[in-house]
């Protein structure tokens, strides 16, 4: 069978798996913000209307002087991009022929950037013993690397390497003249980040990519940007279509900056309702992922692939996400978002009945 390569649009895994979709479901393979969108953006929606008779600003001032305000750098390190897909498509496009190495499990869509640009495309495995990375490890391979993607947090499991850590891979990099990509799409979501924009000021090797799609609940409008040395984000921007971002995005994107509190409720709901599912699995017996945010990996240690558990949660409405297309976990794990306490509630009352069967 084909699986589908994202989570969300649940049609196509329950067509893709010849089941019936069930009408009462809750979707734990997208990861989104449970409180949904700030409410500034939900109380403003009615004046988006204005925007549509009118092309966008295809630079994205205003919303770019807003994020380097709050960065600390200058609007000419930043480019705003149509979600982060299309940042990580103009990566691609920017390293064509280039040798990539990319620290496995992570997001498909780096790999997909990159063999569709003839890249060659090595991996360094994050083992699930503790998903610790090994720096020195990995600087041997950086050797044959020209290009390194690191997702942090990570996609999946989300476990958060700190900044002592990265400051070390930024380093064997920085020796080894390896452009270094490095995803944070779900950083916002992690208590006590210490932030590595800094780094790109003083490095030209290191590239920040962010999405405001997971912590805002705005994945319909995609909005995302990446940020870098101004000789990279003009390249980057050279590749980019005019117009990719519509003003209904980029608008929505500069009330969501001032939804601190909103980001505030958001780590509170996440961390309680984490250590209440860890606690639970834990008590079950079932593996989970030290996650530091909005969603984590799992398994029935009892269970090699992870396919009948799936296909018991699929027929329970709980649709969690496959890694099938995870290099390194193949299906051998299942990812969840952490929803609220109702959708939560549910999961686990499906997790007891799978235990009680078993």
């Amino acid at each position: 069978m084909t699986w589908p390569s994202h989570g969300s649009n649940p049609q196509y895994l329950y067509e893709a798996m010849d089941k019936p979709m069930p009408a009462d479901r809750i979707d734990f393979s997208a990861n989104i913000n449970p409180l949904g969108p700030p409410r500034e953006l939900k109380d403003k929606w009615g004046n988006l209307f204005q925007y549509i008779t009118d092309y966008p600003d295809p630079h994205a001032a205003f919303l770019k002087s807003k994020l380097a305000a709050e960065e600390g750098i200058k609007e000419t390190q930043i480019l705003v991009g149509n979600g982060g897909a299309e940042l990580i498509t103009l990566i691609g496009r920017m390293i064509a022929g280039k040798s990539v190495l990319i620290i496995q499990p992570a997001f498909s869509e780096y790999e997909e950037a990159c063999r569709v640009n003839n890249c060659t495309v090595y991996y360094h495995q994050l083992e699930p013993e503790d998903w610790g990375l090994n720096v020195e490890a990995l600087s041997e391979k950086l050797k044959f690397a020209d290009v390194l993607f690191f997702c942090n947090p990570n996609n999946p499991t989300g476990v958060f390497y700190p900044l002592s850590i990265v400051e070390e891979l930024i380093k064997k990099c920085r020796i080894h003249n390896c452009l270094l990509i490095m995803d944070e799409a779900f950083y916002d979501f992690v208590e006590g980040y210490q932030s590595i924009v800094p780094f790109i000021g003083r490095d030209s090797n290191v590239v920040v990519l962010r999405s405001m799609t997971k912590m805002f609940s705005i994945p319909g409008l995609r909005l995302g940007y990446m940020m870098a040395s101004e000789r990279l984000i003009e390249r980057a921007a050279s590749l980019k279509p005019h117009w990719s971002v519509n003003a209904l995005a980029l608008k929505a994107g500069e009330w969501c900056l001032n939804s601190n509190e909103h980001v505030r409720l958001t780590k509170n709901l996440i961390r309680q309702e984490r250590e209440r599912l860890v606690q639970f699995y834990r008590n079950l017996d079932f593996e989970v992922s030290p996650s530091s945010v909005n969603f984590y990996v799992l398994r029935d240690s009892s269970l090699d692939v992870q396919l009948p558990l799936f296909q018991f949660l699929l027929e329970k409405g709980i649709i969690p996400r496959h890694t099938m297309n995870f290099p390194g976990l193949e299906g051998r794990w299942l990812r969840f978002a952490i929803k609220g306490p109702k959708d939560n509630d549910r999961l686990m009352e499906a997790m007891q009945e799978w235990r009680k069967d078993r």
